[in-house]
C-alpha cells in the first residue's frame, strides 16, 4: 500500500511539473508573437523612411560629383591628433530588456574590444537600459546617456542623437564617432558591428538607385555647393543613426523570437519526456493495484 502511495505521489509530481512547463510555454509563445508583430512594424517604418534618406545621400553624392574638391569640416580627419590626444566617441545601441539570447552581450563585447584596440581616449554614449546598467556595474563612466528607451526608434530621436554628436565633433571635443549596433544579415542571422560615421569619407557617399532620386537628377544647389553640403550632412548622419536604431530594434526582436522558439521547443521536448514518465508511473500504480488485489484474493482462498 505504501508503495502504491509513493507511485501515485510521483505521478502527481510529474503532472505538476507538466502544468508548470505548459504555463511557461504560454508565456514564451506570447512573447514570440509580440516580438514578431513589433519586428514587422519596425521594418515597415524603415521601408517608409528609406527613400528620403536615400535622396539625402544622393544629394551629397551629386555635390561631390559636381565639385569633388568641395571642402567641409565634416571631412576633417585631424591627423595631428593621435594616441591619447585623440578622442573617439562610441555610440552603443543595446536593448532595454533581456531574454534575447546573446544580443546584448555581443554588441557590448564589440564596443569594449573596439575601445581597447583604438589606443585613444574614449567617450561613451549609450542607448538602452541593458548597456547602461552593464557599464554602471563595471564602473565605466557613460559620458552621455540618452534616457529614452530603445523600444521606440524614431527619426526625431535619431536627429537628437546626431545633433549632440555633430555639435561635439564640430567643437573638436571629439575627433571620431563610431556607432556600435546589431545588423540583420538575414532573417536567421544578426551581427554586432562597429561603423565609423564621422569624419565622413568621400568614397562611402554613393549615388542611390530608386525612382524618387531619378526625378531630381537636374537639381541645382543654392547658394553654393559647400553651404548646401554642410546643411545636408546632419540629415545624412541622422538617417544613418535612425537606420542603425531600427536595425538594432529588429535584431533584438529577431533574437528574442529565436530564443522564445528554442525555449518552446525545449519545453515541448520536456513535456514529451514527462508524459512518458507519467504513463509509466500510472502503469506501475495499476500493476501494483492488480498485484495487491490478486494477492488478497489468493490469501482469501487459502483461508477457506
Amino acid at each position: 500500500m505504501n508503495s502504491e502511495r509513493h507511485i501515485m505521489a510521483n505521478a502527481r509530481e510529474i503532472q505538476g511539473r507538466m502544468k508548470s512547463i505548459k504555463d511557461t510555454m504560454k508565456i514564451t509563445n506570447a512573447m514570440y508573437m509580440v516580438s514578431s508583430s513589433k519586428l514587422q512594424r519596425a521594418r515597415k517604418d524603415l521601408k517608409n523612411t528609406k527613400p528620403y534618406f536615400e535622396m539625402v545621400q544622393d544629394s551629397l553624392a551629386k555635390i561631390l560629383d559636381i565639385a569633388p574638391e568641395v571642402g567641409s569640416d565634416y571631412f576633417d580627419e585631424r591627423p595631428n591628433k593621435q594616441g591619447k590626444d585623440r578622442v573617439v566617441a562610441y555610440l552603443v545601441l543595446t536593448a532595454d530588456k533581456g531574454l534575447a539570447g546573446a544580443y546584448n552581450h555581443n554588441v557590448i563585447k564589440v564596443a569594449e574590444t573596439s575601445a581597447e584596440e583604438d589606443g585613444c581616449n574614449n567617450m561613451l554614449f549609450v542607448v538602452g537600459q541593458i548597456g547602461r546598467h552593464y557599464f554602471e556595474k563595471k564602473n565605466i563612466p557613460v559620458d552621455y546617456d540618452f534616457k529614452y528607451t530603445a523600444q521606440n526608434p524614431t527619426v526625431n530621436r535619431a536627429r537628437h542623437i546626431s545633433e549632440k554628436l555633430l555639435s561635439l565633433y564640430l567643437e573638436k571635443k571629439i575627433d571620431e564617432v563610431h556607432i556600435v549596433y546589431t545588423k540583420m544579415v538575414n532573417s536567421m542571422t544578426v551581427e554586432a558591428v562597429s561603423s565609423k560615421i564621422l569624419p565622413l569619407k568621400r568614397e562611402n557617399i554613393n549615388k542611390q538607385d530608386n525612382s524618387l532620386v531619378d526625378k531630381y537628377d537636374g537639381a541645382v544647389f543654392m547658394p553654393d555647393v559647400k553651404t548646401a553640403f554642410d546643411h545636408i550632412v546632419p540629415a545624412y548622419v541622422s538617417g544613418f543613426i535612425y537606420g542603425a536604431l531600427v536595425e538594432s530594434y529588429c535584431s533584438e526582436h529577431n533574437a528574442r523570437m529565436m530564443a522564445m522558439q528554442n525555449a518552446s521547443d525545449s519545453a515541448s521536448e520536456m513535456i514529451k519526456n514527462l508524459s512518458v514518465q507519467y504513463n509509466r508511473a500510472r502503469q506501475a500504480a495499476i500493476t501494483q493495484e492488480i498485484s495487491e488485489v490478486c494477492g488478497g484474493a489468493k490469501h482469501s482462498q487459502n483461508a477457506f
